[in-house]
């Protein structure tokens, strides 16, 4: 009975969590001015729903924000902070699968890949999460990418005012009421029968798209935020 009540108890916790992560937000997107950018020469990507969306750990709030209700399925780790982002992204009409590269990664990524192939949604992977190294793109969005026969959609955003907080990824938060600037990159595939160099390959292009239209938005308010700032 107490197990019961302790698990009950936990989930209202969890749940308050995501209801609020979301009102928090939506109020606060609902007050910016956002330019997207990009997004014609992605169109016929985005309206296959056949993609999977790639961006830095730092990048996203916004991301999640304009994409809600998209039923995406992403892929976010086990820890306590990605309890806290897979509430509120649920809440925001996406699908979580919890792993990373760090732990039960393997899993997460087979079950990603099921779900990919299962029904037409696009795909989320933060291929520098979740713990770093900042900015590196790890191999494991290749490998869906590969696995799936899907493109790789990198996007990204900045603001004119921003927090910047002293984590690990730098991650930004926008301050009401200013402007921000979401940018979709070019589409990265990756061929079926990719051997390790062309594999490799792949990684580096994404890597240098994420961050190419990264220090772009960031450029556009006058900010110099370097990878190793």
């Amino acid at each position: 009975m107490k197990t019961q009540k302790k698990n009950m108890l936990y989930e209202i916790k969890w749940n308050l969590v995501g209801i609020l992560g979301k009102l928090f937000i939506d109020l606060l997107f609902s007050t910016t001015k956002i330019e997207i950018v990009g997004v014609e020469k992605v169109k016929p990507v985005l309206d296959s729903g056949k993609f999977i969306f790639a961006f830095w750990h730092s990048r996203i709030l916004l991301l999640s924000y304009i994409h809600k209700g998209w039923n995406t399925v992403i892929l976010v780790s086990q820890s306590e902070d990605g309890e806290i982002i897979a509430r509120i992204l649920q809440k925001q009409g996406h699908e979580t699968i919890r792993g990373s590269s760090s732990r039960g990664g393997l899993r997460a990524l087979t079950t990603l890949i099921r779900r990919l192939k299962e029904k037409q949604r696009p795909g989320v992977v933060v291929p520098d999460g979740p713990r770093g190294p900042r900015f590196k793109a790890q191999p494991g969005v290749i490998m869906l990418a590969k696995k799936t026969g899907v493109p790789i959609l990198p996007i990204a955003y900045s603001a004119e005012k921003m927090k910047i907080f002293a984590s690990w990824d730098r991650f930004i938060l926008p301050y009401p009421f200013t402007k921000c600037r979401f940018v979709y990159g070019d589409p990265i595939y990756v061929p079926k029968d990719a051997d390790k160099n062309k594999e490799e390959m792949c990684r580096i292009r994404l890597e240098q798209e994420l961050c190419k239209i990264t220090f772009d938005a960031d450029r556009k308010f006058g900010h110099k935020i370097g990878i190793d700032n």
